[in-house]
């Protein structure tokens, strides 16, 4: 590649911005209350009660009026976890109380059983002041009646369904699963199990992106691998394009075998851009495909090289999942981690250097680097984004670092 080619590459961030502009999120189902883990809301979820319902006691004890403590009181009733006590109190009087029941009608504050070890059936002595609302939960102190409780893009995690559940709810709005088509090209491919002739090697990036693919929530249609002409190329991709998402991989570089882009091209879809300042995954592809009907696919053409694929995956793909399903904040998540050892930069491109994590935090890069390299891939923790420029970055040099899964 000349040098002018490489200063024509598109950078990684102005990609990612390219993709996420011609995202628009899915239309909106209910989903049960258990299968909406991991899943995106599709629009706010607004309080119908007060959470909680009523005042509730923080522990278990005596409701009182604090203005008798300390005193003699005299014990009148319980008010239990689903059976509170039905009248109200007046002085001198005290309620036995447990964890989450209802505080009654004047009632202001809860003594802790354990400031009275020798209460009776009838009565109990309270030796020291209580604090008005000592103990008491007011209704709608974690939530009030009509207030926003997760907003539209929260990836609903098991605390989000404990909440949804404690407001009664049995489902929730989230945008629909995308469906994405995966095919991968090459005459050389064969399915693991087969046996393979000479020049042949096994189809690893359909299973690998198939895995992928199942963690970022999508619905995941797998075609045949594509032989490499043109006819075949042109049958397969022309079915997979019927999908929210398309993924190819292979057959996107500039050898006269690699057909995608411009059968592609012959199938309708827009290209926005080829080739990003990444390594790996610089020969990446995105376009668009508008249908008839109004809807939208998104073209991925990812390398067919396994470390490239799974790369401009992380990078680009599963952002994209992410925000057709109405994630605020789709990614990649990038955390900060710091280099073990000294790396040198691409004065052009960003690299995405496999690293595995210490327990220290420290991120050790991996020996094999290079794009076909899959088990090294399979032997680290995530990528260390090494941006472009001059010079070489010292160990203790603070990163992005990605984690992968």
């Amino acid at each position: 590649m000349t040098e002018r080619d490489e200063h024509d590459l598109l950078a990684v961030d102005a990609a990612l911005e390219l993709i996420l502009a011609q995202v628009t999120p899915l239309t909106a189902e209910p989903v049960p209350l258990p299968e909406s883990l991991g899943r995106y809301l599709a629009s706010d979820l607004v309080a119908r009660i007060d959470l909680p319902p009523f005042r509730a006691s923080a522990l278990d004890g005596f409701a009182v009026r604090h203005a008798n403590t300390p005193g003699r009181l005299r014990i009148v009733g319980e008010s239990a976890a689903g059976a509170p006590y039905d009248r109200p109190l007046t002085d001198g009087e005290a309620v036995l109380i447990s964890t989450g029941a209802v505080v009654p009608d004047g009632a202001d504050a809860i003594v802790p059983v354990e400031w009275v070890p020798d209460a009776g059936t009838e009565a109990i002595t309270v030796r020291e002041p209580v604090g008005y609302q000592n103990a008491i939960r007011e209704a709608g102190s974690d939530v009030k009646q009509g207030a926003v409780t997760l907003t539209t893009g929260t990836c609903i995690t098991p605390a989000h369904i404990g909440a949804a559940a404690a407001l009664g709810l049995t489902s929730v709005p989230c945008s629909r699963l995308p469906g994405v088509s995966l095919l991968a090209t090459g005459s050389e491919l064969r399915d693991p199990g087969e046996l393979l002739a000479p020049g042949q090697i096994y189809n690893s990036n359909t299973p690998m992106l198939h895995a992928a693919l199942r963690t970022a929530g999508a619905s995941v249609t797998l075609y045949q691998t594509a032989a490499d002409t043109g006819r075949q190329h042109r049958q397969l991709l022309a079915r997979a394009l019927d999908h929210d998402v398309l993924i190819s991989t292979g057959g996107v570089s500039m050898g006269g075998h690699d057909l995608v882009r411009s059968v592609m091209a012959e199938l309708g879809v827009g290209e926005l851009f080829w080739k990003v300042a990444m390594k790996p995954g610089k020969p990446l592809s995105f376009g668009v495909r508008e249908h008839p009907d109004g809807r939208c696919t998104l073209v991925f053409g990812v390398p067919g090289n396994p470390v490239s694929a799974l790369v401009c995956f992380a990078l680009f793909v599963r952002p994209a999942l992410a925000a057709l399903q109405s994630a605020t904040d789709p990614g990649p998540h990038y955390v900060a981690g710091t280099l073990a050892h000294s790396v040198r930069a691409d004065p052009r491109r960003d690299q995405l250097i496999r690293v595995r994590r210490g327990r220290g935090g420290e991120l050790e890069p991996l020996r094999g680097q290079q794009s076909h390299q899959l088990a090294e891939l399979a032997s680290s923790d995530g990528l260390a984004r090494i941006r472009a420029g001059a010079g070489e970055l010292e160990a203790g040099t603070v990163v992005d670092y990605l984690p992968l899964f």
